[in-house]
């Protein structure tokens, strides 16, 4: 396997992709989530242009921004104006209340997708982390992907527009699904507290900073990301980082991205049989193209980690769900598998049975073989 990732350039595509070469042909677009992660003094070019002190101005703001919403100190919002947030610190902590004067306790994020399924994930994992725990305590942050109207209404289930802060996740902010949800939250805002309140409750995620304008929300308060990350691949962009760091504290995102920053590291600089991401996606192409396994269980056995199996079939599968090679060839093999998964042990109680079974099977057939 690592004979073919020679012969197929695994490597110096890997060394493109780190350098911001455009390797998504299909939209002429770098592939650089990796400076999503990047400490300060790192380098990564986009176009003849270093990103990464563009990605630390966002990861300022979106410290700086959570900080003013959790830290609730019992000062007047008639002092402070909305913007100050962007000068470096010129409001103390917890002044961004909500219009009634409140402090905004609860966080619903509306995004679909890539905009949802990582930060759900991530989010669940750290419910139980004793420092994430701790620092969560008091507030309540959920999350709203379905334009079923039941899923509005266990979004909405015991909040108050006066102490809820919405989050509209959204790269082009014309989503479907988002932009309907999010009409449907505006409403819910507007018919408590008018419609003024809307600067105070919503903020956006997005690179489309006219439509969120006309949608009614203040561009100062929408926090960007680019298009050279990928929606699946944007859970340690403001995507993610927003709602998790409302929820759990800058502090906590900081870790994790450091996290994040080593397995990074290990990807971009390891020798072959030391690197663990392409160590795992070699063992992908064996058991899918090879051995033309067509399944993949994740069988997580912390359930903390519950929403895992979710974001991987984003993450993988749509990553390879292609019929067709880079330049339109079409394929005669199969290059993904079908991921599915529950924690552990409720998977021992169902699509285990059926794992149990063929195992069987194949071990009377090898018996029969002789």
């Amino acid at each position: 396997m690592l004979d073919l990732a020679e012969a197929t350039d695994v490597f110096q595509k890997i060394q493109k992709m780190k350098e911001g070469a455009k390797i998504n042909t299909s939209e002429d677009r770098p592939v650089l989530h990796v400076a999503l992660r990047a400490n300060s003094s790192d380098v990564y070019m986009v176009d003849g242009k270093n990103v990464v002190p563009d990605v630390h101005a966002v990861l300022h703001k979106i410290n700086e921004f959570s900080t003013l919403v959790r830290k609730y100190v019992g000062l007047s919002t008639a002092a402070f104006d909305l913007p100050c947030l962007l000068t470096n610190g010129v409001c103390p902590s917890g002044t961004w209340k909500g219009h009634t004067g409140k402090a905004l306790t609860d966080v619903i994020a509306i995004g679909i997708g890539g905009s949802y399924l990582g930060g759900e994930f991530v989010s669940e994992a750290l419910k139980t982390e004793p420092k994430a725990k701790n620092a969560s305590k008091g507030r309540r942050l959920r999350f709203l992907a379905n334009v079923d109207p039941i899923d509005v209404a266990r979004a909405t289930a015991d909040l108050d527009p006066e102490t809820t802060l919405v989050v509209v996740i959204s790269k082009t902010f014309t989503t479907a699904e988002t932009m309907l949800n999010a009409r449907t939250l505006r409403n819910w805002v507007v018919q408590k507290l008018g419609a003024q309140a809307v600067s105070k409750h919503m903020v956006a995620v997005s690179t489309a900073i006219d439509k969120v304008t006309a949608f009614g929300i203040d561009p100062k308060n929408a926090f960007q990301f680019w298009d050279w990350v990928g929606g699946r691949y944007s859970v340690t962009s403001a995507v993610g980082l927003l709602p998790l760091a409302l929820q759990y504290g800058y502090e906590v995102v900081e870790q994790f991205l450091a996290g994040a920053r080593s397995v990074d590291q290990n990807f971009l600089t390891a020798p072959p049989r030391a690197n663990l991401p392409v160590l795992l996606g070699l063992l992908g192409v064996w058991n899918s193209s090879f051995l033309e396994y067509p399944t993949r269980a994740l069988a997580c056995y912390c359930q903390a980690l519950n929403k895992f199996a979710p974001h991987i079939q984003q993450v993988d599968m749509e990553s390879n769900g292609k019929r067709v090679t880079a330049d339109g060839t079409a394929l005669d093999f199969s290059a993904g598998e079908i991921d599915f998964g529950e924690p552990g042990t409720n998977g021992q109680h169902s699509f285990f049975q059926l794992f149990h079974q063929v195992w069987n099977c194949v071990e009377s057939m090898c018996w029969g073989c002789g």
